[in-house]
């Protein structure tokens, strides 16, 4: 049982942005194992790494990344599940999963106690592997501790539409594992702080560094609060670690107040439903 286990309203994450390399499975959890007792050493409890952390992203074809793809019932978790006992906190990490007999892009949120649950990825570019795997069909908010988490990866960042969904369902804190190459670094420097203000929750971007088939990724990862303001970003492209705590009681409570009784904002009881309409 973990010693944080009961109900808070705080937590202490942080994010690795980190290099990854293609196919070198063995190397990347090795690093990923290090930067993870490197951020629990420093106080974090739930560690987020990048898309595809695991194994790498821009595969040519399926039959390229298939010797690569994992289950949940591959060793390499149990040997996760092991440091996240040793270290008493959670991670959440990218893979390529096998499941029933499809492939798909996924993230993991490992703690303690095994896999407490797995995303698969809802919105697939023309982009890497994406280009070859199965889209996921669900975007679940999973109860860690209290704080209500929600997971997405790298392109369902861009629809609006995927964070609102979490925040409905009671997120308190949205993790985005991307792997933006150097021709999305707007979307980088952008889109973290904006779905976080549009649905005041917290928000983190995960993003990897390095380079993979020709594609230089551009790292800017954030962490954000619920306003939209970073509580932490690394805006290069360089390994790093990003650390914050969240309090739930500010995500929860959407009523903005700046000015009282003059300058008030809701952006959730604010919405017109009435009027959206169209698919």
């Amino acid at each position: 049982m973990d010693d944080y286990s009961a109900m808070s309203n705080q937590l202490s994450i942080a994010g690795v942005q980190m290099d990854i390399q293609l196919g070198q499975f063995d190397s990347n959890l090795k690093h990923i194992q290090n930067h993870f007792i490197t951020a629990t050493n420093n106080g974090a409890q739930l560690v987020a790494f990048p898309e595809c952390a695991l194994t790498g992203y821009c595969f040519d074809s399926l039959e390229q990344a298939l010797p690569f793809a994992k289950t949940l019932q591959d060793d390499c978790f149990i040997t996760l599940q092991e440091l996240c006992a040793q270290q008493n906190a959670h991670m959440i990490v990218g893979f390529l999963q096998k499941h029933e007999g499809l492939v798909y892009n996924s993230v993991a949120l490992v703690g303690p106690d095994g896999v407490k649950a797995c995303y698969q990825k809802t919105h697939l570019p023309f982009l890497g592997v994406d280009r070859f795997v199965e889209p996921g069909q669900s975007l679940p908010v999973i109860d860690l501790n209290g704080i209500q988490l929600g997971l997405l990866i790298c392109y369902d960042g861009s629809f609006p539409e995927a964070a609102r969904s979490l925040a409905l369902k009671g997120a308190d804190l949205i993790v985005l594992s991307t792997n933006w190459p150097s021709q999305s670094i707007h979307l980088a420097n952008h889109v973290t702080s904006t779905r976080a203000f549009e649905n005041t929750v917290y928000m983190m971007s995960v993003n990897r560094v390095g380079v993979e088939q020709g594609f230089e990724f551009c790292g800017h990862s954030q962490i954000c609060q619920p306003s939209g303001a970073p509580l932490d970003q690394a805006l290069h492209a360089n390994e790093a670690i990003l650390y914050a705590t969240i309090d739930a009681k500010h995500s929860r409570t959407k009523s903005i107040i700046r000015v009282p009784g003059e300058y008030e904002l809701n952006n959730i009881q604010g919405r017109r439903t009435d009027l959206y309409e169209l698919g």
